[in-house]
């Protein structure tokens, strides 16, 4: 199978769902930081990682 073959065939189900978790755990994340209230920084430092990890599955998983 060649690599442009794969790439038109429709992306299978666990990745679709990482791909979904990732969009949450970002969106999720960039909620908390930019939250007008004070937060605890450990809080901010979950919400940051929480992006940088949702960005990247977001990021890696085509389609």
């Amino acid at each position: 199978m060649k690599i442009i073959d794969r790439y038109q065939k429709p992306t299978p189900k666990f990745f679709r769902l990482l791909r979904n978790i990732g969009i949450v755990l970002a969106s999720t994340g960039g909620a908390i930081i930019a939250a007008p209230v004070a937060i605890p920084a450990t809080i901010v430092t979950i919400a940051t990682y929480m992006t940088v990890a949702g960005t990247v599955a977001t990021a890696i998983i085509p389609k």
